[in-house]
C-alpha cells in the first residue's frame, strides 16, 4: 500500500493505493477523516485508479500529429525556440502553468521561463480561480493563505457562512467539517450545499458585493460590532462606516432580491455565535469586482472580530488541486518563489543569488492569463507558447476567441497525459507522467504542504514535466535537475525569508507530521497552522478594512440578451474535465452538459426538459440538454463548465486589481433548437 492523496481538488484527501490500483481512504489525513467515522472520497477520488490505466494515455511524444522519439521533439521545440526569440526578442515566448501542478513543477517552471528563457510572459490558470481571494487577503491581512486555520477547526464552529461555495458538489468530504455549524448559503441556485442550510440566500448574480455591504451595515446598525476587537488589531474601519451610509438594508433588497428579514437573520447569527467562520468560493470571487467582493466579506469578518481568533476567521475555499501552493512559487506573472513581488529589489537580489544569475537578468511583470491568452499570435505578443497542465480551450472565458488566439501561434508545445482539446492543436505534444507515476508536494487549502508518493511506474515512453523542462533547459545551455526531491530542497533555499516561507519542511517531517504548514522558516519550527492569532502579516500588525462600492455586471441582461448566465461545477467532473470525461463510471454519472432552467422561464420560452436548448451570448453559442428546476432563479440558467461550449458565452472583463475574469456573470439568450 502507498500512502498518498487525490488527484483532484485542494482538499488533496489522503488516500491508499494497493494492489492493482485499489483505491482506498486514509483515516490520518484530517482534510477527508473525522473521527471515529474514519476517512471518506467522493466518486471522483474512488475512481482516480482509473486514470492510471485509461486506454487514451499518450506514451510517446508528437510531432505534428506523428509520433517521434523523445530527442526529435526536444531538439525540434528547442530549435524552434530558439529560432523565435532571435528574431523576436526573448517574450515572443509564452509558459502557461497550471494549478494542479505540483509544488516543485511550479517552481521549475518559473525559473524556466525566467532563467533559461528569459521571459516575462508566464502566468497560470490558478489566476482565474483564487486570485481575488488572494488580492483581497493582501490587502487586508498582508498574506494570501486560503484558509488561515486547520479545516478541523470548523467542526467546531456555532455557525459558518458560505459565500458561492458549493462544497457538496466541488468537495464532498468538506461537508463532514460542517454537520454542527448551522450553515448560511450564499448562492443564485439552491444547490446540494445550500440544501444543507440552516439559511440560504439567494441573490441576483452579481449582486454578491451589494449583498455583503447590506450586511455589514446592518451589523452597525444593529450595533453588533465587535468594538474592542477593531479597536486593537484593525484599522481604517471608520472609512468603512462612513462608505456604507446609504446601504441601507431596503435598497440591498431592491438590488440583491435577499429579503431584509434574511438578511438580519444571517448577521445576528454570526454575532451570536461564540464561534463563527466566513468562507468564500468561486461564486463570489469569479467577478470583474471580485476582489471588492471578497473585501466586503472580510470587512463583515473582521466587524464581527473573527479573523485572527481561535475558533473563529476568514477564508477562501481554495479550488484546483495545487491552488495553494501554485501561486507561491513563481508561475504567476507578477511573483517569485516564496509569496515575492518579482517588482521588489531585494526579493529578485534573492532569487538571483540563489539561480546564480544577476537580479538585473530577471524579467519584470507579465500579462496575467487571460491578457496572455488574448495576446497569442498578435503583433506585440507570444509567437510561441508552453502549456503545463492547463486546456484552455475548454477553460477560458470567450474560449472561441482564445483558441482562434492558440491558433495564430508558431509554436504550441502541450504536456499531457490525454489528448485534451487543446493538446489537439499543438505542434508538439510531451506525454507525461500523472500524479500516482510520480512523486511531489501539494498545498491543501489549509496551507498545509503535503507529499504525494509515487505508486505505480509509469508507461514507458512517458516522462515527468521537470524532465521535459531539464530536457528544453539543457539545450538553451542550462542544467536543471530532474528529481522532486532536488527541486523541493532549491525551492526551500528560495522561499526562505518570503511570507510562504518552506525552508522548515522537509519531505521527511511531512511523512512524520502527515503535514506542515507554512510558515516554516526553520528546521526546528513547529509551523504555523493559524498565522493571525498574534498579529497580521501587515507592517503594524494590524488588519485593514478597505472601503468598497458596489457596481453592477460589466454585463447585464437587456432586449437582445435578456437571462443571467452562471457556471459551475458538478459532482462527477472536474475543471476541463480532459480527465474525468474519460472515466466510464463518471460519464455514466454526468454523462453531458445541459442548461438549468427555471418551470417559469422554461414554459415562457416553450422548453421542455430534455429538449435540446441553444444559449447565446455577444461572444459565442452552445447547446446543451434542458433540465428544468425550481432551484435556479428565474432569470437565471445555470451551465456547467466541465465540457467544451460554456466558455464560449463568459465575459472575459477583468478585476482591475486581480486580473480575473467574470466567469460568473453574463447576459445570454435562450432558444429551443429547432
Amino acid at each position: 500500500m502507498t500512502k498518498t492523496h487525490c488527484p483532484y481538488c485542494a482538499l488533496q484527501c489522503g488516500m491508499e493505493i494497493g494492489p492493482e490500483l485499489a483505491i482506498s481512504p486514509r483515516s490520518d489525513v484530517p482534510a477527508n477523516a473525522l473521527p471515529p467515522a474514519g476517512g471518506a472520497l467522493c466518486q471522483k477520488g474512488w475512481t482516480a485508479g482509473e486514470l492510471l490505466t485509461n486506454g487514451e494515455r499518450l506514451t510517446a511524444p508528437l510531432l505534428h500529429g506523428e509520433p517521434v522519439t523523445w530527442e526529435v521533439a526536444l531538439d525540434y521545440v528547442a530549435y524552434r525556440l530558439s529560432a523565435i526569440r532571435a528574431e523576436h526578442g526573448p517574450d515572443a515566448v509564452a509558459v502557461f502553468g497550471g494549478g494542479g501542478l505540483t509544488n516543485e513543477k511550479a517552481y521549475q517552471l518559473g525559473k524556466f521561463a525566467r532563467v533559461a528563457l528569459g521571459t516575462s510572459q508566464i502566468d497560470y490558470n490558478g489566476r482565474f480561480c483564487m486570485s481575488s481571494a488572494a488580492a483581497a487577503s493582501i490587502r487586508a491581512f498582508g498574506m494570501d493563505r486560503g484558509m488561515p486555520f486547520p479545516i478541523t477547526d470548523l467542526d467546531d464552529a456555532d455557525v459558518v457562512l458560505l459565500a458561492g461555495a458549493n462544497v457538496a458538489e466541488t468537495m464532498p468530504p468538506f461537508v463532514r467539517h460542517l454537520t454542527g455549524p448551522r450553515m448560511i448559503v450564499i448562492d443564485p441556485r439552491r444547490t446540494q450545499t445550500a440544501r444543507l442550510a440552516w439559511l440560504h440566500l439567494q441573490p441576483t448574480p452579481g449582486t454578491d458585493l451589494a449583498l455583503a455591504l447590506g450586511l455589514l451595515h446592518l451589523a452597525i446598525a444593529e450595533e453588533l460590532v465587535d468594538e474592542s476587537y477593531v479597536a486593537a488589531r484593525t484599522t481604517g474601519f471608520d472609512d468603512v462606516r462612513t462608505s456604507l451610509a446609504s446601504w441601507w438594508p431596503e435598497r440591498v433588497e431592491r438590488i440583491t432580491g435577499v429579503p431584509v428579514y434574511r438578511m438580519r437573520q444571517a448577521v445576528r447569527a454570526l454575532a451570536a455565535a461564540g464561534n463563527a467562520y466566513i468562507l468564500t468560493g468561486r461564486g463570489a470571487e469569479q467577478h470583474a469586482k471580485g476582489t471588492d467582493t471578497v473585501t466586503a466579506f472580510i470587512n463583515l469578518a473582521l466587524a464581527l472580530g473573527l479573523p485572527g481568533r481561535h475558533g473563529s476567521g476568514y477564508g477562501c475555499v481554495t479550488g484546483q488541486g495545487n491552488g495553494q501552493g501554485g501561486r507561491e512559487h513563481g508561475q504567476k506573472a507578477d511573483q517569485l518563489p516564496g509569496y515575492r513581488k518579482i517588482d521588489d529589489p531585494a526579493a529578485r537580489e534573492h532569487m538571483a543569488g540563489v539561480w546564480g544569475i544577476q537580479a538585473a537578468d530577471i524579467p519584470g511583470p507579465g500579462r496575467s492569463a487571460y491578457e496572455l491568452l488574448d495576446a497569442l499570435g498578435t503583433p506585440d505578443g507570444p509567437r510561441a507558447l508552453l502549456l503545463f497542465g492547463s486546456n484552455p480551450v475548454v477553460s477560458a472565458p470567450a474560449s472561441e476567441h482564445v483558441a482562434d488566439r492558440i491558433g495564430a501561434l508558431d509554436l504550441l508545445v502541450t504536456c499531457d497525459f490525454v489528448m485534451s482539446e487543446t493538446a489537439a492543436l499543438a505542434d508538439v505534444v510531451f506525454p507525461v507522467t500523472q500524479w500516482a507515476e510520480e512523486s511531489g508536494t501539494m498545498t491543501n487549502l489549509e496551507g498545509r504542504v503535503l507529499l504525494r508518493r509515487q505508486a505505480v511506474a509509469p508507461p514507458e515512453g512517458v516522462r515527468s514535466d521537470l524532465d521535459v523542462i531539464a530536457g528544453l533547459a539543457e539545450r538553451l545551455g542550462h542544467r536543471f535537475p530532474t528529481e522532486p526531491a532536488e527541486v523541493f530542497d532549491e525551492l526551500r533555499r528560495a522561499s526562505a525569508g518570503g511570507l510562504a516561507d518552506y525552508s522548515g519542511i522537509t519531505y521527511e517531517r511531512i511523512v512524520a507530521e502527515t503535514g506542515v504548514f507554512w510558515p516554516c522558516p526553520a528546521p526546528g519550527h513547529p509551523g504555523t497552522p493559524r498565522p493571525f492569532l498574534d498579529s497580521f502579516a501587515t507592517p503594524d500588525g494590524r488588519a485593514r478594512f478597505v472601503p468598497v462600492q458596489h457596481r453592477p455586471p460589466a454585463e447585464e441582461p437587456d432586449a437582445d440578451y435578456p437571462v443571467y448566465l452562471s457556471t459551475g461545477r458538478v459532482l462527477a467532473h472536474y475543471q476541463s474535465g480532459a480527465q474525468t470525461r474519460r472515466i466510464a463510471p463518471l460519464v455514466q454519472a454526468a454523462p453531458e452538459p445541459f442548461v438549468e432552467l427555471h418551470p417559469d422561464l422554461a414554459e415562457q420560452l416553450d422548453i421542455a426538459a430534455g429538449d435540446m436548448v441553444r444559449v447565446s451570448s455577444r461572444r459565442g453559442e452552445s447547446k446543451a440538454v434542458a433540465r428544468i428546476s425550481d432551484a435556479i432563479r428565474r432569470d437565471t440558467v445555470f451551465m456547467p463548465f466541465h465540457w467544451e461550449g460554456a466558455n464560449r458565452l463568459t465575459n472575459p472583463a477583468l478585476d482591475p486589481l486581480s486580473r480575473m475574469p467574470e466567469f460568473k456573470v453574463c447576459a445570454v439568450r435562450v432558444e429551443r433548437d429547432s
